[in-house]
C-alpha cells in the first residue's frame, strides 16, 4: 500500500524519502522506482534512529507518520507540517495478542496516543476507522480508499450456487483473524447436511492449531491449506470459491474482499470495522448479524435456497470491485497529499 502511493507521488515529480525498520539482509540505504529508502534500528529504537538520519537532512515539504499501535511521533520532532497514516485503530485486537494487564495497557497507549495526535490530519481508508479515531479525540479525518492490484474479470464467468460449496478464506493464520470461525462455520454446514468445502491460503502463528481443528470429524478431508500462493494462483482460488468467508476481530479495510469480488466472488463477513466497509451488504456480500459461526451458516444456508440472489451479489461484488483500481485512487490520494503539503 504504502509503496504504491509513494511511487504515485514520485511519478508527480516529487522528492520522496521513506524511513523503515532494518531487517536482516536488509541495506541500510537503497532506491526503488525513484523511492530513496532508509532503513535503521527496530522495535524500541527505530525512532530514535529516524530523529538521528532526519537532523542531518534538508528541510522536507510533508511527513507522512505511519501509526500501527506505536507511531512514529514524528509532529514533535520533524518541525514541519505532518499528517497521519492509519487503516485501523487496534482497540479489541490488543487482547488477541496479549493477556490482560498488557492488553489493557496497550489499548490505554493507543487511545493516549490518538489524544495526543488529536489536531493532526489523518489519513484512512476507511469510514469504520475515521468513527474510532473521532471517538479517541481525533479532529480531522480524510477518508480515501484503498487500491487493488487485482485486475477484474473481464466479464463473469459461469459459477452456479450447487454442492459442494466451495469457501476460501485468505488471511494471515493469526488470533486475531479468527480463521477457526471459518472452520467451525463448515463443521455447523456438513453437520447440516450441506456439502461444503474450506480452502485457507495464508500462514502464519495459528497454523498448527487450525489443522488441528481441520483434522477432527466431521471436519476430516473438507478443510485445506494452500499455504501462501503467488498472486495468479491466489486469483485462481479466489475466482473458484463461491464465496470469501472473513471472520477477522477487526479490519482497517478488508482488501481480500475486493480482490475475490475483482474475481467475481461475494463476501460473507463479520459486522466490524473494515468489513463492514469493504462489503455493501445485500449489494456485494453479506454481513451477518453477529460475530458467530453460527450467523455464517445461516447465512450460506440461506443463500442456498436463492441462487438468483447470489448472482446479483456476484455482479454487484464484481462492478464495485472497479472502482477501486489504483488508477482511480491514487490521484485523489495524491491531490490531498499535496494539499496538506502546501497548506
Amino acid at each position: 500500500m504504502s509503496r504504491a502511493y509513494l511511487t504515485a507521488l514520485r511519478e508527480r515529480g516529487h522528492e520522496v524519502w521513506w524511513f523503515a525498520n532494518q531487517f536482516e539482509g536488509g541495506a541500510r540505504e537503497e532506491t526503488i522506482e525513484g523511492i530513496r529508502i532508509i532503513r535503521g534500528g527496530g522495535q524500541g529504537t527505530s525512532i530514535g534512529q529516524a530523529i538521528q538520519w532526519y537532523r542531518h537532512q534538508k528541510p522536507f515539504n510533508l511527513v507522512i507518520d505511519q501509526h500501527h499501535g506505536i507511531p512514529w511521533f514524528a509532529p514533535w520532532w520533524s518541525r514541519t507540517k505532518s499528517i497521519a497514516y492509519i487503516h485501523e485503530v487496534l482497540g479489541p485486537i490488543w487482547s488477541a495478542f496479549y493477556r490482560w494487564p498488557l492488553s489493557a495497557l496497550g489499548r490505554s497507549q493507543e487511545r493516549w496516543t490518538h489524544w495526543l495526535y488529536r489536531k493532526v490530519p489523518f489519513w484512512t481508508p476507511s469510514e469504520s476507522t475515521k468513527r474510532a479515531l473521532h471517538e479517541h479525540g481525533v479532529r480531522e479525518v480524510k477518508v480515501l480508499p484503498n487500491g487493488t492490484d487485482t485486475i477484474p474479470l473481464m466479464g463473469l464467468d459461469s459459477k452456479p450456487l450447487e454442492p459442494p460449496l466451495r469457501l476460501i478464506a485468505v488471511s494471515r493464520l493469526a488470533p486475531n483473524k479468527r480463521v477457526d470461525h471459518a472452520i467451525a462455520a463448515v463443521s455447523l454446514l456438513i453437520k447440516a447436511g450441506v456439502q461444503a468445502h474450506l480452502t485457507i491460503v495464508g500462514a502464519g502463528e495459528s497454523e498448527g492449531q487450525l489443522r488441528k481443528l481441520a483434522h477432527d470429524p466431521p471436519l476430516a478431508g473438507f478443510i485445506r491449506f494452500a499455504g501462501q500462493l503467488s498472486e495468479a494462483d491466489k486469483n485462481a482460488e479466489l475466482r473458484r470459491a463461491h464465496f470469501l468467508v472473513h471472520t477477522s476481530l477487526r479490519e482497517g479495510w478488508g482488501l481480500n474482499v475486493i480482490e475475490a469480488n475483482a474475481m467475481g466472488t461475494p463476501a460473507i463477513v463479520y459486522p466490524v470495522g473494515g468489513l463492514v466497509d469493504s462489503t455493501v451488504h445485500d449489494q456485494t456480500g453479506i454481513v451477518t448479524n453477529t460475530e458467530a459461526p453460527e450467523s455464517v451458516s445461516q447465512s450460506l444456508e440461506a443463500l442456498l435456497r436463492s441462487p438468483e440472489k447470489y448472482e446479483r451479489l456476484r455482479q454487484g461484488a464484481w462492478e464495485r470491485s472497479k472502482t477501486f483500481q489504483w488508477s482511480r485512487v491514487l490521484p485523489l490520494a495524491c491531490d490531498w497529499l499535496e494539499q496538506q503539503a502546501a497548506a
